[in-house]
């Protein structure tokens, strides 16, 4: 089981390959990707279940959704250096005729990605559809899905909020990525949504919260926790309180990152305060 060390040691060359991909194109979604690199590291190395290979079905292994898809940069990168394609392919990002879209596709048959996340507020749909095919097949394996806060927004997402808690989805854990930003400004400004939890509770779900959301040890902790919690009838969401920007400090705190790419002396920056660890692509 990897350590709390190596865990670090991945999530900073994530974020290494995130600026450095972004930047290659002058295009792309850095802020939230970089808030996401602890969580989906920790989720890749260390909590889902998976198979060695990919298999679209899913069958006996955890999978995962990223219903958030602009946030495909830390995807691709925690994929490729979790061994699912090529970590040399993480140059090709946004590219012509590349299987590294800006946002996650399906037709080119990328290995790791499930669903196709370029309209936002469809993953948790999706993924309640998975995990009750999980269970039609008596597979115990669990169901993972990342929204953001912003995409909350979107009405699809109560319905299938609705829908999986009528239905008893008890193999799914959906976590919200809760930054506070979106691509307008904050979300409380945009469209405060109130208190969350409140009302996920209010649709039947049990809730937890991780307050601190780029603390590799505090997401191993409230993870395993909602692991245990799930079979008992209720579907599983994870507020995750992260910080935009993460570990960039011109990027942090605050929505102008949230699809702008750094410029060649931005790049130096952030690379700087983040040494490399496992090797640049």
């Amino acid at each position: 089981m990897p350590n709390t060390l190596h865990l670090q040691d991945f999530t900073t060359q994530t974020r290494r390959d995130i600026l450095r991909m972004v930047h290659a194109v002058n295009s792309g979604h850095p802020g939230g990707s970089l808030g996401c690199a602890e969580f989906l590291t920790v989720l890749f190395q260390q909590l889902m279940k998976r198979n060695p290979g990919f298999s679209m079905d899913g069958i006996k292994e955890d999978i995962f959704f990223l219903s958030n898809g602009h946030i495909s940069p830390i995807f691709y990168s925690v994929l490729a250096r979790s061994g699912y394609f090529p970590v040399s392919e993480l140059a090709t990002f946004r590219k012509l005729n590349t299987r590294l879209q800006g946002h996650p596709t399906t037709h080119d048959g990328l290995p790791g990605v499930r669903m196709a996340a370029g309209s936002l507020g469809q993953g948790l749909s999706v993924a309640v559809g998975a995990a009750q095919a999980k269970k039609l097949n008596n597979d115990a394996h669990l169901v993972y899905v990342l929204t953001g806060d912003g995409e909350l927004q979107e009405g699809q997402n109560w319905e299938a909020i609705m829908y999986a808690s009528a239905k008893k989805v008890d193999n799914l854990i959906a976590t919200v990525d809760l930054n506070g930003q979106q691509i307008d400004g904050a979300t409380n400004d945009v469209l405060n949504m109130g208190n969350l939890k409140a009302k996920f509770e209010a649709f039947d779900w049990d809730v937890l919260e991780i307050t601190e959301g780029n603390n590799i040890e505090a997401i191993i902790k409230g993870m395993e926790e909602a692991k245990s919690r799930t079979g008992k009838g209720k579907p599983v969401c994870v507020l995750l309180h992260t910080v935009m920007g993460n570990g960039v400090d011109f990027m942090m705190h605050t929505h102008a990152w949230h699809g702008k790419a750094p410029n060649d002396e931005q790049l130096a920056i952030g690379l700087a305060q983040n040494a490399e660890t496992l090797g640049d692509y």
